[in-house]
């Protein structure tokens, strides 16, 4: 469906300096955007939204000593992780607003300062509390480089073009958690559990005076805001339009998917397959790593093959995916390889298609790009939040918890993108 055809609400002549023409695809933005040292720019993007995810995994190997130094249950010291996910969907859905208002820029910087205040107030903890509380804060501050990145984008270049950017930056999400366990891990041998924190606020500084000398503002005709019922009816009038909802919960099942994996592919392979942690570590990097081979070939092939058929091609990738690991575990035996080789194949679809959902999303309505970024984003962080928490809470000594959860989140995934296409294509939208 080329982009005249999309089901994609009409954006009037006085768009914002940076948005696309709905007609062409052409930005209008002549100042701000990264012409002008474009690859510096996309890094200082890729490090804004990198850092959140980073700091969110830099310290799970220090838990242990967290909960030793501090003498208190797995459960406490487990809070700062709980809370941090809680603290992201909530701040996810108030940046998108206060930034159509108020701007990109100031609001990313406020996000960023809350976060180094975060990071300094774990790194200097007197007690438990004070350093879940700091978790706090740091993610809610980190969240706000997850949010507004991709408003930035959607800003700057039009909605296939936005496609392959954020593809590009979604492999920043995928790399700082990839590798962020085992920086904290050394730092936590080598030093001790608040060197992690310690190392995450040094990086917090550098990534701020980034993009303060280097981001300027794309959002130059900034959306009225009233207030919190503005921002309600703003939520309203999004959810209301059928693309919105399809991309958005294309997205937040897509997690859901990628959530339940994650929670309970631990239990799998450790308590119900018997195999050392070390060994489900290691076959965990397969799906970061076909999470990030999808993110790049989005990035290369979305302008040339659309944003829908980019969404459904990788929402049945990841479905075929999900259904295989379902067989494999059915057919052979339970080993880390059934269950990680397939799954692989389902995060190289999701890489595929949340690129695309995304900038589609935020496109739906340009001026509300923030707003639809938020909303979109909470909607995604609390889906796969619930989805965890479901296979933690139905596990039964078998792999198939964890594998019905995965194949009903991508099955639910692809349903909620071929339906609103569709409608739009027997309409002739």
């Amino acid at each position: 469906m080329n982009d005249r055809r999309s089901a994609i609400a009409h954006t009037p002549d006085d768009m914002p300096a940076g948005t696309p023409d709905p007609a062409t695809g052409s930005s209008n933005e002549t100042t701000a955007g990264p012409a002008r040292g474009e690859f510096l720019y996309f890094i200082v993007l890729v490090a804004a939204t990198a850092i959140g995810p980073m700091s969110l995994h830099i310290y799970l190997p220090s838990l242990p000593a967290i909960q030793h130094y501090f003498a208190v249950s797995a459960g406490v010291a487990q809070l700062g992780f709980s809370l941090s996910l809680a603290a992201i969907a909530i701040a996810t859905l108030a940046y998108g607003p206060l930034s159509d208002r108020y701007g990109r820029r100031p609001v990313l910087l406020v996000g960023l300062g809350l976060f180094l205040f975060g990071s300094a107030m774990c790194a200097l903890a007197p007690s438990i509390w004070v350093l879940n509380i700091g978790r706090l804060l740091q993610a809610a501050g980190g969240a706000a480089g997850m949010t507004l990145t991709r408003a930035i984008v959607r800003d700057l270049y039009g909605r296939e073009k936005a496609a392959s950017v954020i593809g590009y930056l979604m492999v920043g999400m995928v790399l700082a958690p990839m590798f962020s366990p085992a920086i904290g891990g050394v730092l936590n041998d080598v030093f001790n559990w608040r060197a992690n924190f310690a190392f995450i606020t040094s990086v917090g500084m550098i990534v701020t005076a980034a993009v303060f000398s280097r981001l300027k503002e794309t959002n130059t005709k900034p959306a009225s805001f009233e207030g919190a019922r503005a921002m309600l009816a703003s939520f309203g009038y999004l959810i209301r339009m059928p693309m919105f909802r399809g991309f958005t919960f294309h997205g937040a099942f897509s997690i859901a998917m990628f959530f339940s994996l994650l929670a309970g592919a631990p239990y799998v392979v450790v308590t119900v397959m018997g195999r050392p942690a070390t060994e489900y570590g290691l076959y965990f990097i397969i799906l970061p790593f076909a999470f990030m081979v999808g993110s790049l070939v989005a990035a290369r092939l979305s302008q040339r093959v659309g944003i829908e058929r980019m969404v459904i091609g990788g929402a049945t990738i990841a479905f075929i995916g999900s259904i295989l690991v379902l067989m494999s575990l059915a057919v052979w035996e339970w080993t880390p390889l059934a269950l990680f080789a397939p799954a692989g194949l389902a995060a190289f679809g999701n890489g595929l298609s949340l690129p695309s959902s995304q900038a589609g999303a935020l496109s739906v309505e340009p001026r509300l790009a923030g707003t639809a970024s938020g909303l979109s984003g909470f909607l995604q962080m609390a889906t796969g939040a619930a989805a965890a928490q479901i296979v933690g809470m139905i596990q039964n000594g078998t792999p198939y918890p964890t594998v019905g959860m995965m194949v009903a989140g991508s099955a639910l995934a692809l349903i909620a993108i071929v339906v609103p296409v569709w409608r739009a294509r027997q309409i002739g939208v």
